[in-house]
């Protein structure tokens, strides 16, 4: 490929895996970057070459610039790809490649800046007219938060400025409430992101989590690819995902897909990325949430439904090619899931369980995939994210589509850890699950209260 023969992949576990198999079918070499305690990783015996960049702890490896941009100049790297999360959304890794001559693959360090600060984006949005939850600027103090509120209205939502990943956010029912919660708020915004600005929405109870993955190349050719409905969250990390929504309409479709379009052109946006919405289900209306500027962990579903290879795609935006697609040639065909098997203790507060995996047998099948970075004698380290494997299933449509996830969940071995698999088995013959009756809120407030039981 013009300009890549060599990459260094600056993350692990199943994105680290994803990225080598793209680099294989494209004739590019992979160097995997790795932690001591990743050195027997499944990435660490399947990359063309491995260079350890520290300590297991990611604050002395894997969220390191400077050790990152030396591990792809020692390799003769001429790429980073940063999978998600770590450094993929740290526009100072972008601005390192540049000034050592090397590619970044992903968006410009001025999308990631923009985007990153969620009150610059809601401003950015609002002018373009795209409808924005009921919400305040840059909030200074808890008196200013109170009289937000009072405008707002309750229930609110308190959000960090600098946040993801659900961190710094609280939802506050009462105005008594508002204080307690917002130091708590603050407090963990600061330790999170070194930022404790905060700011206000109003809070939609009965909300569907729907995101519109986006591709643009250098040429500013802007595609999207149909919807993911990640609406099954625990403490706003996502659990299960599906493409397309079940509750999204043909026109609302077109509405939200053309709204995320227009915010990517807005900004001159390059490379993968996802633009987030909230859906309130009483009213109908969509409201932006924010965007995503790197791969997604839920982007096989997208692949699945619309048959592109978004991370090869990834790699030939960053060389400098324009897409291989338009949107003329993007169609939806069928339905796909996916569920999120963490190294977790369901029954005991969803605690991580690391430790040796003894037994793994993935599922097979006709319109199952399983992206995952273990194996049977694979250990789990306690230091990282506890997903062990993404399992994806197509159908024909959403009935199909869930019949094969059952089917596979119910064959998935693992043992010598606990996982989410039997959760996640209950939640898939859910009534409300396969009725669509669910929302942000669901397994938290409905679901767990009878699973944990």
């Amino acid at each position: 490929m013009k300009g890549i023969s060599r990459v260094l992949i600056a993350n692990r576990s199943e994105i680290a895996v994803r990225v080598i198999r793209a680099c294989r079918d494209m004739g590019i070499e992979s160097v995997v970057a790795v932690s001591e305690a990743d050195r027997e990783s499944l990435p660490a015996k399947m990359a063309d070459r491995v260079v350890c960049i520290g300590p297991p702890p990611p604050t002395e490896s894997y969220l390191k610039v400077g050790t990152i941009i030396s591990a792809a100049l020692g390799t003769g790297a001429d790429a980073i790809h940063p999978g998600y999360g770590f450094l993929a959304e740290q526009p100072e890794l972008v601005e390192g490649c540049i000034q050592n001559g090397l590619i970044f693959i992903g968006p410009k360090a001025d999308n990631i800046r923009k985007m990153g600060d969620k009150l610059l984006a809601r401003k950015m949005v609002k002018e373009l007219g795209i409808p924005l939850i009921p919400g305040s600027e840059l909030l200074l103090d808890l008196k200013e938060v109170m009289r937000a509120a009072e405008k707002v209205g309750y229930p609110i939502l308190l959000k960090a400025a600098a946040g993801g990943g659900g961190k710094g956010m609280k939802i506050v029912e009462r105005p008594k409430d508002v204080k307690t919660i917002f130091e708590e708020a603050s407090a963990e915004a600061r330790a999170a992101f070194g930022d404790d600005r905060m700011y206000i929405e109003h809070y939609i109870p009965n909300a569907r989590h729907i995101e519109i993955q986006i591709i643009v190349d250098h040429f500013g050719n802007i595609v999207h690819l149909f919807e993911r409905d990640c609406s099954l969250q625990r403490r706003y990390q996502k659990m299960v995902e599906e493409a397309p929504s079940p509750v999204v309409s043909a026109e609302l479709r077109e509405q939200i897909c053309r709204a995320a379009v227009s915010i990517a052109q807005h900004i001159k946006y390059e490379n993968a990325g996802t633009v987030e919405f909230v859906l309130d289900q009483d009213r109908g209306q969509f409201y932006f949430l924010e965007m995503n500027t790197r791969i997604q962990v839920e982007h096989p579903v997208t692949e699945m439904i619309t048959g592109v290879d978004l991370v090869k795609e990834q790699f030939r935006v960053a060389a400098g090619d324009a897409l291989s697609f338009s949107q003329e040639d993007i169609h939806l065909t069928g339905h796909a899931i996916e569920c999120r098997i963490n190294a977790e203790s369901p029954k005991v507060g969803f605690r991580p369980c690391p430790g040796r995996i003894t037994q793994w047998v993935p599922p097979e099948g006709s319109g199952i995939r399983v992206d995952s970075h273990c194996y049977a004698g694979y250990f789990v380290p306690p230091y990282y994210d506890s997903l062990l494997a993404k399992l994806i299933t197509k159908g024909k449509d959403r009935r199909e589509a869930i019949e094969r996830m059952q089917h596979g969940l119910e064959s998935f071995i693992v043992s010598g850890i606990d996982t989410t698999i039997p959760f996640h088995q209950v939640i898939l013959k859910n009534s409300d699950y396969l009725n669509g009756k669910v929302n942000t809120r669901w397994v938290e407030e409905i679901f767990l209260k009878e699973y944990e039981k």
